[in-house]
């Protein structure tokens, strides 16, 4: 008997507004109890440039999380601590690697209630941290959406958070139309399947507009140096200054250091969901496809294995990485249309989501390229220009990329992103691994145009060339520049 199909609403998920609360994140916690934490969250700016916050949070009392009610408390309570607890790590000339028991001790029940991790992830700065300026125009315009949250006061911070805000409203309508193609293709009804692709790939063609919206009011320059480091987790951060990861000290004398990746676009369901649903796997980082194995020989599933995508489920809230659990034992779609070759316009429709899907991430690779590697050597040749006097002692991520960016040798240490990883590397390999499903020979050989391949006779997709050494390069109307394969980026889809 085939699993159920899911109901959006067991998970907490909106037919409306998808992996966004189906009620608007909450500006204050109405219990004057917590008064102190919404005191901090209003002057976190001010706290952060006069140095005062470490001894502002030091002082604070431990308070108890019974007092929170409604579920929307509790994710308001958690975006709160998430950014006291960031910019108490990192909102000093050096990290703070011990977390003292006025944030551990309520971070750590809260994180317990939403099944999530004691650092800022995605739900945290995205998800639960905007409201629309207007009530009665939507939630996918940027122009109606403000931030309730931010380390900077700046308007490129709200402004990078509110585009992945705007993108999660405006894929929405992906999960039902999902959803609604897995139960056609289970009655052989090849008309809705494709009706529902094609909504699909234009939905995703949306967003991919959306996400290059990013540089209208978010500055690279401001993004790199003032916003970046403070969205850095405790894992393989030892050259930005925790080599131990983070310590929540909870007063119980067991306490150990933990090392969790920091906020990370990978965090968002709505993405690992078309991946799910169109038959896109992701392998570990490095690891390349195997066109003889014997799982794809009998046409059954590859057994799951662990990679960077599949450990980012566990920084999304529980329902949602529930959910996704449960569509990837009912996904169908790929095998349906694998089944269905001659079904011209199927195969078309589902190629056509590769396609959109593949040009989101490769659009994603040019932000990160001009956000971090762009960014990371300006600052490498700036640093070589100041006098021993006027070299920065800061110690935080944007430092540690701009050091690790001078070392160029084979085998040198890597950029790291907010996740802790270094990113280039997996977001090529994201991407490419992107079009390996596609059923149409000649869809195949576009989708599939990774390094290596430039000597075709076809044109890549964007403005990329990636060569066989590994360097890839963004053409544009400023010229060309290259960008090496062992560079990081900011998060990551």
């Amino acid at each position: 008997m085939l699993p159920p199909i899911p109901t959006l609403q067991d998970y907490g998920i909106s037919p409306t507004w998808g992996f966004l609360p189906m009620e608007l994140p909450l500006e204050v916690l109405p219990d004057p109890y917590y008064s102190q934490w919404e005191a901090i969250a209003r002057n976190l700016q001010a706290l952060i440039l006069s140095r005062r916050l470490r001894g502002v949070v030091e002082r604070l009392q431990v308070l108890s999380t019974s007092r929170l009610q409604h579920p929307a408390e509790w994710r308001r309570a958690y975006s709160i601590l998430s950014f006291m607890t960031h910019a108490y790590i990192w909102g000093g000339d050096k990290p703070e690697e011990r977390v003292p028991q006025p944030l551990s001790v309520p971070f750590l029940k809260i994180c317990k209630y939403l099944e999530l991790p004691p650092v800022a992830t995605y739900s945290a700065v995205c998800l639960w941290n905007f409201k629309p300026i207007f009530a009665d125009e939507p939630m996918d315009i940027l122009e109606n959406l403000s931030t309730l949250l931010t380390f900077t006061g700046s308007l490129d911070e709200s402004w990078f958070y509110l585009v992945s805000v705007a993108i999660e409203a405006r894929g929405a309508p992906l999960l039902p139309l999902g959803l609604n193609a897995i139960a056609a293709a289970r009655i052989n009804d090849s008309k809705s399947v494709t009706e529902c692709l094609h909504t699909i790939a234009e939905t995703l063609d949306e967003i991919g507009t959306l996400l290059t919206r990013m540089y209208e009011n978010c500055d690279p320059h401001v993004f790199f140096h003032r916003i970046r480091p403070f969205l850095a987790g405790g894992k393989n951060m030892a050259e930005a200054g925790l080599p131990n990861g983070v310590l929540y000290d909870t007063g119980s004398g067991n306490d150990h250091y933990r090392q969790y990746g920091g906020g990370s676009n990978a965090q968002s369901s709505l993405i690992q969901f078309c991946d799910l649903i169109l038959g896109v796997e992701h392998r570990p980082t490095g690891e390349r496809r195997s066109e003889s194995s014997s799982s794809e020989q009998e046409g059954t599933a590859p057994p799951p294995r662990h990679n960077f995508i599949h450990e980012m489920r566990s920084y999304m809230p529980g329902p949602h990485r529930h959910f996704l659990e449960h569509v990837s034992t009912i996904a169908n779609i790929h095998e349906y249309v694998a089944a269905h070759t001659s079904d011209g316009a199927l195969c078309i429709a589902y190629d056509a989501c590769l396609a959109m899907l593949r040009s989101i991430r490769d659009k994603h690779i040019q932000i990160v390229s001009r956000y971090i590697i762009v960014k990371s050597r300006e600052s490498r040749s700036h640093s070589r220009s100041l006098s021993p006097r006027e070299a920065p002692k800061m110690q935080n991520l944007a430092i540690a990329s701009s050091q690790v960016a001078k070392v160029t040798r084979p085998g040198s240490k890597k950029l790291r992103g907010t996740g802790g990883t270094a990113l280039i590397p997996f977001l090529k390999q994201a991407r490419d691994e992107t079009g390996e499903p596609a059923i149409d020979a000649w869809a195949r050989r576009i989708l599939n145009n990774g390094p290596g391949d430039s000597g075709a006779s076809f044109a890549a997709l964007g403005k990329m060339g990636e060569h066989a050494n590994g360097e890839m390069e963004i053409v544009g109307l400023a010229g060309t520049w290259a960008m090496d394969e062992d560079t990081g980026g900011i998060c990551h889809w």
